[in-house]
């Protein structure tokens, strides 16, 4: 790819990235999920026997756009809102991708437990929308807070 055409292809995926962000910062789940493409390959990093529990139902694999609604609102329901705070530390950006990396700190809701955990999320964005989201977190800490909620 020519390097005119992979400095804007950058510049067009940093620019998305961060209003996605803003979005997931301000908890607007519906304006969040404007962000994502019809079809998006969206994973975590979690022991796939560990997925839907009722304790984190968030915690899983998603194909569709649609559902990003679902994702953030279901960890916005499971933790104290008062308690939440997100540390973007990098935000590295090639082309059509990007890795966001930083700390997440949360209060389980259920259960009163604070953890801290550190993240790496990686997102393609392809015509202006996210078509991978791909979340590599600390899943012990998030797990240990939820433990016997």
């Amino acid at each position: 790819m020519p390097e005119a055409t992979q400095d804007t292809r950058s510049a067009t995926t940093r620019a998305v990235v961060m209003e996605l962000l803003g979005r997931i910062g301000a908890g607007d789940t519906a304006r969040v999920a404007e962000m994502y493409a019809e079809h998006v390959d969206w994973k975590l990093n979690w022991p796939e026997a560990e997925h839907g529990r009722a304790a984190t139902p968030w915690i899983r694999h998603r194909t569709r756009g649609d559902e990003a609604a679902q994702h953030y609102g279901g960890i916005a329901g499971h933790h104290v809102p008062e308690a939440a705070d997100t540390q973007v530390e990098r935000i590295l950006v090639d082309g059509a991708d990007a890795v966001v990396t930083g700390e997440i700190r949360q209060t389980a809701k259920a259960t009163g437990r604070a953890y801290s955990a550190r993240f790496a999320l990686h997102l393609t964005v392809e015509d202006g929308l996210v078509t991978r989201h791909h979340v590599y977190e600390d899943s012990l800490a998030v797990a240990q807070a939820f433990d016997g909620a």
